[in-house]
């Protein structure tokens, strides 16, 4: 497909993040670009300070009269939208050019050298490192991020056309339309199992991904996965680690061992292993490209981290409020650490909101385990995304099975009252769904009082 000659791109879905940084991305090439989405929110309203049109109602007659020239139009839509949609059916319906988002982020890396991310966790801040470094670098990259960098408060990063730096996403077997050059694997839990049925189907995806490596690429694998690739680790004999870790001033100071050496005392601001595990596999894959050592010492010193990742949101001596995306039970896990590990002595409370009706079924145990070990949990109702409900499938189940005393289910409206009454010293919110809307609201209420 020729993306050149299309002169406007319709969004069903614009809101979504990566959605989003497409819009961004063809807008800054000069396209036209509209598109629909369910409710505004930040990321709607940052398009439309871009001259992006958005509506939020479906029907035919909120769209410009531009894009509905089929022949010079292109439609764009997420697997999150229903087969009910009455715009997606009427540009169906009258032979559009309408491709899903993976499709299109296929076509762009395609003719690029193509850095791509891949793994059940960590794809959102791996791809924002790696976008950074080799921005850094000053090499031609644009970085499609699954989530808003702190560094340039955008999901997309352009500093050239001849390198892509992309999340390749499992969900819907999105990344099979991809071919990188270089390519990492950073997880392989299970997950997204309303799509895969089961554990064994995910896996086999990933391996398919690996054959989508264009010849002479490279691919890089957490050491232990079940993969042959250049692996990466820390404190450990793959072929990229982290050696000499410890902490200094809030900030980890390590050193990389490579093939080709060890260079020393490399500085990283987020806390948590499992974000300086994917600091080590964005070096290996940007020191893989060609980028100076120097340049990337620079460049990681400098990297601030993407919003909703372990996101300090208040950060006083009295009062630490911070936000994370996590919506499985290995990334509590890994903020759970990543808290315990900067503050050892203080009390933390957890609220979460489940993310979809299916992944609380399938990781209810993993969920009510990971949630148990903080000190005080507040619980929110499911949030459905795409999903109709599931029988007995709800939050007050899943609060039955947390192990711990100090837990609650609430209504959102309730949660700044509910805070202002525990005693903790760090409060964390936590989940993939509309929480993130709320986080403002708490710090405003919070930083009044602190």
């Amino acid at each position: 497909m020729n993306l050149k000659a299309v002169n406007n791109v319709f969004f069903i879905g614009i809101g979504g993040i990566g959605m989003s940084a497409l819009a961004r991305y063809f807008v800054a090439n000069g396209k036209h670009v509209s598109g629909y989405d369910k409710v505004p929110t930040d990321i709607t309203r940052a398009l439309e300070e871009l001259g992006i049109t958005v509506h939020f109602e479906d029907d035919v007659k909120h769209v410009d009269s531009r894009f509905l020239n089929q022949d010079e139009t292109l439609i764009v839509y997420t697997p999150a939208i229903p087969k009910s949609h009455t715009e997606l059916n009427y540009f169906i319906d009258n032979n559009f050019k309408v491709l899903k988002r993976s499709a299109i982020l296929g076509e762009i890396t395609k003719q690029t050298t193509c850095l791509a991310v891949a793994g059940t966790h960590g794809k959102t801040t791996t791809t924002s490192i790696l976008g950074h470094l080799l921005n850094s670098c000053d090499a031609p990259v644009t970085a499609f991020l699954g989530g808003i960098s702190e560094n340039y408060n955008s999901n997309l990063i352009i500093n050239g056309t001849e390198v892509t730096v992309v999340e390749a996403d499992e969900f819907d077997r999105s990344f099979l339309t991809l071919s990188p050059n270089l390519a990492c694997i950073t997880s392989m839990d299970a997950d997204h199992l309303d799509i895969y049925g089961d554990a064994s189907e995910l896996i086999k995806s990933f391996k398919d991904f690996t054959e989508r490596i264009k010849p002479n690429g490279k691919l890089f694998v957490k050491n232990g996965l079940p993969l042959k690739g250049i692996t990466y680790g820390i404190e450990d004999d793959s072929d990229y680690s982290a050696k000499n870790v410890r902490i200094e001033n809030g900030s980890y100071i390590f050193d990389i061992k490579t093939p080709n050496g060890t260079y020393r005392n490399l500085e990283f601001n987020l806390p948590g292993r499992h974000n300086l595990s994917n600091a080590i596999i964005a070096l290996a894959m940007a020191l893989e490209y060609g980028c100076s050592h120097e340049q990337l010492a620079k460049g990681l010193a400098s990297y601030k981290g993407v919003k909703r990742r372990f996101s300090y949101q208040i950060k006083t001596d009295e009062f630490v409020f911070i936000d994370d995306y996590a919506h499985h039970p290995e990334e509590i896990n890994a903020v759970h650490q990543a808290v315990r590990e900067m503050y050892p002595d203080k009390k933390v409370l957890a609220v979460f909101q489940p993310h979809l009706f299916s992944r609380t079924r399938d990781f209810v145990d993993g969920f009510a385990e990971s949630l148990s070990k903080f000190d005080e949990i507040i619980l929110l109702d499911i949030y459905p995304a795409r999903e109709l409900p599931i029988e007995g499938v709800t939050s007050e189940w899943l609060l039955n099975k947390i192990k711990n005393d100090n837990k609650k289910l609430i209504q959102k409206s309730e949660l700044i009252n509910e805070i202002k009454k525990s005693d903790t010293n760090i409060v964390m919110t936590i989940g993939a769904g509309d929480i993130g809307e709320e986080v403002k609201h708490i710090k405003e209420a919070f930083s009044v009082a602190n």
